[in-house]
């Protein structure tokens, strides 16, 4: 009787570990995926993070490249504009030597009279 008794506790034992192993392999396999799940959703919001980073960068070299072109233009501007002033200038000038040239010939002739 002594060995029945013994062997129903082994049994008992043996199948309570078994039970054990296989919830401590269930967790195991959940924590597992868990941890994928989360791995996924860590390497997902790091592509999301690169791809709204290019898309700043692309916006900054295009906010960049119209600063640019604008900056361009209103040199450009600025030389065109100093042209004609220089123009108007010299015919400024032009003008006020001939009214010299005019009035000096204007006294030379009074002169001789």
């Amino acid at each position: 009787m002594k060995k029945v008794i013994l062997s129903a506790i082994l049994m008992v034992v043996l199948s309570l570990s078994f039970v054990s192993c296989r919830e401590t392999a269930d967790k195991a396999k959940d924590s597992t995926e868990n941890a994928v799940e989360a791995m996924d959703d860590a390497v997902n919001a790091a592509g999301e993070a690169v791809e709204n980073a290019g898309e700043a960068v692309d916006g900054a070299i295009d906010a960049a490249d119209e600063a640019v072109e604008e900056v361009k233009d209103a040199a450009g501007e600025a030389v065109d504009k100093v042209k004609e002033a220089g123009e108007e200038i010299k015919d400024a000038t032009n003008d006020a030597a001939d009214q010299l040239k005019k009035t000096a010939e204007d006294v030379k002739d009074a002169v001789k009279e």
